[in-house]
């Protein structure tokens, strides 16, 4: 049977907590981590879009650091736009910063009417390296 553990880095437990699901969860050598958004540390959305999609990105990376995992150590992506039209060029604009060159991971974009008053949310699949 798979091993599941959860994994919490610092300061994100009260958010975790209150709604009652895990950043992410450590499975064998997968880590499957939760949608993340751009929330400031009191848990309020970043007001402005290309702010709020950095500190999505910068939360993801500690999440995944917690984990034990990097960027290059994703697998698969799964973002959720609440206006993909108008953000498009610039979720790929900070996408491209972080995932520069090949072989890229999977990525699915979503457009969603509600996202708990943010405007993106990015969740991915990773394998942890030397896992076993």
């Amino acid at each position: 049977m798979a091993r599941r553990d959860a994994v919490i880095h610092p300061n994100r437990h009260a958010l975790y907590d209150r709604h009652g699901y895990s950043p992410a969860v450590r499975s064998d050598n997968l880590l499957f981590v939760s949608g993340q958004v751009g929330s400031r540390d009191d848990g309020s959305p970043e007001p402005e879009f290309e702010a709020q999609v950095r500190l999505a990105f910068a939360n993801l990376k500690a999440t995944l650091a917690a984990g034990g995992c990097g960027f290059d150590d994703i697998i698969d992506i799964m973002t959720f736009h609440t206006d993909p039209e108008a953000q498009f060029d610039t979720v790929m604009a900070v996408k491209n910063e972080i995932f520069d060159r090949a072989p890229y991971p999977s990525w699915t974009a979503i457009g969603v009417t509600w996202l708990a008053g943010f405007d993106f949310e990015i969740k991915v699949v990773a394998r942890i390296p030397d896992a076993g």
